[in-house]
């Protein structure tokens, strides 16, 4: 399984990389067009109205056709590991691929990073398929591949380390460490190859804040926790706004398109995935009316883009809103003289981190992908207060993982996503946490579900055969034989008996 993933990562870098090369051409073309109609004739505007209808026509058509494709993807992996949902890695590929490059490449405001997560867990699939593996490591090796997209979509593989076993499974074990680990690695040297090694963000050299701007540090951790959650509902609202003014499916692309035509005139800054404006932002100093203008555009126009329900993640956009958020701060700070000149880059970065926590809930991930997105580990510390912060008062205010309450909405608008195949056995690991309904139980106590027999425990190195009197500890894994159709919902029934009391 080892070799098997350092496989899929290799595989998973090098699709990876030519959707990165697509995407980066499709840019360049925006910007030459949009430098062209400026000065062009109507009639060359009208073409291009014309054109970019056409395109979210199409895109909307594909949508309909293949759901599982819709929007980022990391919810889609996270359904296929909890047995919600079935991944068909042909011909959903491609056409993630496709669909992508032309709803980034004409100006929608989506990331490359959920599709390329989606795109490494194909790769997977198809793996298996060839492979043909036991179900038992299908999750395993899916799991490698997301690791490897996000991995070589950023340069950064102790990220996608981090977020397949923080965001997609919430617990580890070092079978699923090692896998991950290793297409991660595999995924990263791919994309190196390519793009080089430097890191996604060329910020040069970055001062650390000292000691005394911490109180202002926790500070912006509490207000990207409020503001990321704001991005998060604005996210849920644009998905119902397009039912409630009626617009068919299909031409939901389309209207998302269009609106941006005038933002690619007056503010090109807020199409496409924000990488762009994130390096701007480092190096010129607009003012804050426009750089407030900017982040009230870029997050609504990305709701809009992503509700719009064709593919294209939220990372970018709302890495782009966190380089505002902190851009702006530091401004205000510096303005009303409670912090030094020259620190708005340090805000900056942390507001990248912070209000990726505040919306993805993954502190660790948001902390350490920062740190290989602009290459510099001076500011650990400030990065790790920031996004605890950032987690904790999320907390307080209940704002949920987008991707646990975007999963949520894809299932309920796609109850038949999932199609499992009666008469075949599964095999469900559920760990164990101190505290919940299964710790410190005889296996003989615990009320099972009628559909399940725990065939295996997992204990560190150690695999046991259970009897009625084996005893479960907190931080053993358990092997938990299932039908398939059975599986998604006695999945969720163990997993919630395997959490500590309050999670979830």
């Amino acid at each position: 399984m080892f070799f098997q993933s350092i496989l899929i990562g290799v595989l998973a870098g090098i699709v990876v990389v030519l959707f990165r090369l697509l995407l980066e051409y499709s840019e360049l073309f925006r910007i030459r067009a949009y430098g062209f109609l400026r000065t062009a004739s109507p009639a060359y505007r009208a073409g291009w109205v014309l054109l970019v209808v056409a395109i979210g026509v199409l895109l909307g058509w594909i949508s309909l056709k293949r759901p599982m494709i819709r929007g980022s993807g990391i919810p889609q992996i996270k359904g296929a590991l909890l047995r919600k949902m079935r991944l068909e890695w042909l011909p959903e590929l491609p056409l993630k691929i496709v669909t992508g490059v032309l709803g980034i490449g004409f100006g929608l405001s989506l990331g490359r990073e959920g599709p390329s997560v989606q795109i490494g867990a194909y790769v997977g699939k198809g793996v298996l398929g060839i492979a043909r593996r036991p179900a038992v490591e299908r999750k395993y090796l899916i799991t490698s591949g997301a690791a490897a997209g996000l991995a070589a979509a950023f340069n950064a593989p102790l990220a996608g380390v981090l977020f397949a076993l923080e965001e997609l499974h919430k617990h580890f074990s070092p079978l699923l460490l090692a896998c991950a680990m290793g297409a991660s690695v595999a995924g990263d040297f791919v994309a190196s190859r390519f793009f080089g090694l430097g890191p996604a963000f060329d910020f040069h050299q970055i001062i650390p804040l000292p000691v005394e701007m911490l109180p202002w540090v926790i500070l912006l951790g509490a207000l990207c926790a409020l503001l990321g959650d704001a991005f998060k509902r604005s996210l849920y609202a644009a998905q119902d706004l397009y039912p409630a003014l009626r617009i068919p499916p299909i031409l939901r692309p389309a209207f998302a398109l269009l609106v941006s035509v005038p933002l690619g005139f007056f503010l090109f800054d807020v199409t496409g995935g924000g990488h762009a404006l994130i390096e701007t932002l480092w190096r010129e100093n607009p003012g804050i009316g426009f750089l407030a203008l900017l982040f009230v555009s870029k997050m609504a126009f990305s709701a809009l883009s992503y509700g719009s329900g064709t593919a294209g993640g939220i990372f970018l956009p709302l890495l782009a809103c966190g380089a505002l958020t902190g851009k702006l701060y530091g401004m205000v700070l510096a303005d009303l003289g409670l912090a030094p000149t020259g620190n708005s880059l340090n805000f900056m970065i942390l507001g990248m981190a912070a209000f990726f926590t505040g919306v993805v809930r993954a502190p660790v991930t948001g902390a350490i992908l920062i740190l290989e997105m602009s290459g510099n580990f001076n500011h650990f510390a400030s990065l790790m207060t920031a996004c605890l912060v950032a987690f904790v008062v999320g907390d307080l205010i209940r704002s949920k993982p987008v991707y646990d309450v975007l999963l949520e909405r894809l299932l309920a608008r796609n109850p038949g996503a999932f199609k499992p195949v009666h008469g075949r056995k599964l095999i469900l690991e559920i760990p164990v946490a101190e505290g919940s309904r299964l710790s410190h139980k005889l296996v003989r106590d615990v009320p099972w579900p009628s559909e399940c027999l725990v065939v295996g425990v997992e204990r560190g190195e150690d695999q046991l055969i259970p009897r009625g009197a084996t005893k479960i500890h907190p931080g053993d894994q358990l092997h938990v034989l299932v039908d398939e159709e059975d599986a998604a919902e006695v999945k969720e029934a163990l997993l919630g008996m395997g959490e500590r009391a309050g999670e979830g």
